[in-house]
């Protein structure tokens, strides 16, 4: 006979209750511990927040520099499509 064991996302194969997990609490949890959680989460976010930030603008001075560079480059197209075009009627092609 085969046994299947089935595991959801809420248990742990192991202890057959929930995993222990950081944002998990027991059932003995004091406030002051909660408080302590929830700044230390609230920390962790206003972190997050000023990267994101700082990647938005990154992001946006990439965005520019791609701009100038592809202006570049059609500016220097056009400057060798006109040089190329002006050897061939030197040369009569």
């Amino acid at each position: 006979p085969v046994t299947t064991v089935v595991v959801t996302a809420d248990e742990s194969p192991a202890e057959g209750g929930p995993p222990d997990h950081s944002y998990s609490l027991s059932s003995g949890t004091t406030s002051e511990e909660l408080l302590r959680k929830l700044n230390e989460q609230r920390d962790i976010i206003a972190l997050l927040e000023v990267k994101m930030k700082e990647m938005k603008g990154s992001i946006r001075r990439l965005r520019l520099a791609e701009a100038q560079l592809r202006e570049e480059i059609r500016e220097k197209d056009r400057l060798l499509h006109a040089a190329s075009a002006g050897t061939r009627k030197r040369h009569g092609l």
